[in-house]
């Protein structure tokens, strides 16, 4: 759930205007938009918001008509703001600018991943192209970078907008020769294209799986009893999570888990592995444009981590942290296969296709786990609501749901209020169940930014693909890491748009929602469901406990899985650009597991397509180490409200506006380490 407006557990971005990037974001000034919008009056006259209603579009023509609206009116408005004298109010102004391409843009890129008419979506990721050259634009506008240079900086909170917003201009080419500026223009301008397409190809597959009823034995009946059938009786499934988790974990037959892992990992097929070479050699190009002699470190020289020598000494720390206990991990599935089989281990092969399904069988067997256990606990509703209460509890808000028209029908809305003042801080937006078209993954976005100079509160979307029948654990996992970006974003209250939620940088965003992982497996944050949910069996302790236990089972095959992931980004980002199937059978065939011939995993991993996530997935296990040490200060009591609203006030409110070190730091009182993450990784 970051591209400036979205940041995901697996994909996740948040995308802004300050990152060239158009981002799910509000219509402020929706007056401009009134003929191309159809919205309910009625049922919004009656809801008092502390944000504009999101807009409701009638067709592919309305999103066109708002789309040339809000440009036509951004290119004026930078008229003015470039004639503006570099004066004392001059970052306000430029931040206040930011807003109008914000409202005008955001809501409608946020589209493309949900909107339920396949002509809405295309109309939208057309409308955000449009937007993404407007963008980039911006960041060669040598007017815009010189006035940014001059402006005075009030405090610090100025200085660093001032730093990040030059940063990104001088990224952007403002300040290459004129022909390396406008080639730099349409490399970016086609990445963007190029991403676009690529999510495209995904989002719009439509893949669907046959099976026969009794090759499903095993499976949770709710997974696929009312799933449409063939003519010949087959029982037709789709890729999303709710439906491929259970197949591959709890199918008996290995030829049924073998044709859905095939299925999920091709998605995106040979197509998207071109779009992939493509963006390869654009990336390598653009560094050259500005004196690198390869993407890595062109891409994280204003990260945390600063360059690819960095980022590779972390994660061979990592490996040599996982290395042994991956193999034992593997080695310990193929040992559950051969006996499963009754075949001598030496003959044994562990493929793919069997790893989730024997991951299980060990998890019952050795610490009487079973994931499908936990679905009758946690209701996919009442699981909403049991993760508000509990950020209710710490952070001091409350979360109301209002009626309002939305995107498609079972979205819900809500309004974020701080209990102390009484004040609408915020709005939510969840799309929680799979549907046809709609992004298959979990993610957030950064729908408005919030600016307290401006009087904007901040609105959030989070869009996950829930089972109907309830969450196991690992599911439970993701919608605490999710719901920590939309907290991030909701509990923002910095002074400037550009600095609001998570603005911050790549390799820090994930952290906060990290964090709350861990939430889960307490027992007195479990107990919260009773309060949201009374009619609800709790979670017997005895089974938490057996979960913490098997919490660690796999935990090297997991870390070392992730290594590979940033490794496999950071090698297709170098000095090489390696052509992308064949770098990833290589790097992972040198795994236990080892590659499955003609796979095309790259092909469906977003990440790597992402402005933010290129060369940066790195991010998500750099964050991991800071998350586990902001756990540190919850160790006495995750439900803390003085913790929590000292987390509140100081980490999350703080959005960008002041580097995250320093966020950290003060929080927890010193700077941050990796203590507890390798620690975590020996136990």
């Amino acid at each position: 759930m970051t591209n400036r407006t979205r940041a995901g557990c697996d994909n996740g971005r948040t995308m802004r205007a300050l990152n060239s990037q158009s981002s799910p974001i509000m219509f402020k000034n929706l007056t401009l938009l009134t003929a191309s919008l159809l919205a309910s009056t009625a049922t919004l006259a009656q809801v008092q918001l502390p944000a504009p209603a999101f807009p409701v579009f009638r067709d592919a023509a309305a999103i066109e008509q708002a789309c040339s609206t809000g440009l036509t009116a951004a290119a004026a408005n930078l008229k003015t703001l470039e004639k503006r004298k570099s004066d004392a109010g001059w970052i306000s102004a430029y931040d206040k600018f930011f807003a109008g391409t914000e409202d005008s843009a955001n809501a409608i890129d946020f589209l493309q991943y949900v909107a339920t008419e396949g002509s809405l979506r295309d109309a939208a990721q057309a409308c955000s192209l449009r937007w993404a050259e407007f963008n980039s634009g911006l960041n060669q506008d040598v007017a815009l970078y010189k006035a940014m240079k001059a402006a005075p900086a009030k405090d610090a909170i100025d200085k660093e907008l001032q730093r990040v917003a030059l940063a990104q201009f001088e990224a952007g080419g403002v300040s290459l020769p004129p022909a390396q500026r406008a080639r730099a223009k349409e490399i970016l301008d086609k990445l963007t294209a190029l991403e676009q397409q690529y999510n495209k190809n995904i989002r719009d597959a439509g893949i669907k799986v046959r099976f026969t009823e009794a090759e499903l034995k095993g499976v949770p009946e709710n997974v696929w009893q009312k799933a449409p059938r063939d003519p010949d009786g087959s029982v037709v499934l789709g890729i999303s999570n709710p439906v491929v988790g259970p197949v591959l974990q709890s199918a008996e037959s290995p030829v049924a888990r073998e044709r859905m892992w095939w299925a999920k990992a091709n998605e995106g097929g040979a197509a998207n592995l071109e779009l992939m070479a493509q963006a390869g050699k654009l990336r390598h190009e653009l560094a050259g444009l500005f004196g690198y002699d390869n993407f890595v470190d062109f891409k994280l020289r204003n990260k945390m981590a600063h360059d690819a020598k960095t980022a590779w000494h972390f994660l061979d720390g990592v490996k040599d942290a996982v290395a042994v206990s991956d193999i034992k991990d593997t080695e310990a599935l193929r040992a559950a296969k051969a006996k499963d089989l009754g075949q001598p281990l030496e003959s044994t092969v562990l493929k793919a296709w069997d790893t989730g399904y024997y991951s299980e069988r060990l998890r019952r067997e050795r610490f009487s786990v079973d994931q499908e256990a936990f679905r009758p606990y946690f209701p996919p509703e009442q699981s909403l609501r049991f993760v508000m209460k509990v950020v209710e509890k710490m952070m001091g808000v409350r979360y109301r749901q209002v009626d309002v028209p939305l995107w498609a029908p079972g979205v819900e809305a809500f309004v974020v209020t701080d209990v102390a003042s009484g004040k609408d801080l915020s709005q939510l937006y969840v799309d929680l169940y799979p549907r046809e078209g709609k992004y298959n993954h979990a993610a957030v976005w950064q729908v408005r930014s919030g600016s307290t100079e401006q009087g904007r509160n901040p609105v959030a979307a989070l869009v996950v693909n829930l089972d109907s029948k309830g969450l196991t654990l690992a599911e439970m996992e993701t919608l605490l890491h999710e719901f920590g970006h939309s907290v991030h974003v909701d509990l923002s209250r910095t002074r400037h748009l550009l600095q609001s939620g998570t603005a911050v940088l790549q390799d820090f965003v994930e952290a906060p929602s990290q964090m709350l992982e861990d939430w889960v497996y307490d027992k007195k944050v479990l107990k919260v469901m009773a309060e949201v949910c009374p009619e609800c069996k709790p979670v017997p302790d005895e089974l938490v406990d057996k979960a913490v236990a098997a919490r660690d089972f796999g935990k090297g095959s997991r870390f070392a899985r992730q290594h590979l992931y940033a490794s496999y980004d950071l090698s297709l980002n170098g000095k090489d650009t390696p052509e992308p199937l064949a770098q990833w059978a290589k790097m992972e065939a040198a795994t236990p597991l080892g590659y499955e011939k003609g796979s095309l995993f790259p092909a469906h991993f977003a990440h790597l397509m992402s402005d933010n996530y290129g060369s940066g997935y790195y991010g998500y296990l750099w964050s991991l180490v800071i998350a586990m040490d902001l756990r540190t200060a919850f160790a006495h009591d995750k439900l803390d409200p003085v913790t929590g609203m000292n987390y509140r006030n100081k980490v999350l409110s703080q959005g960008g506006q002041r580097p995250a070190p320093e966020l950290v730091n003060d929080f927890l009182g010193r700077p941050w380490n990796s203590g507890a993450f390798f620690a975590d990784l020996k136990r």
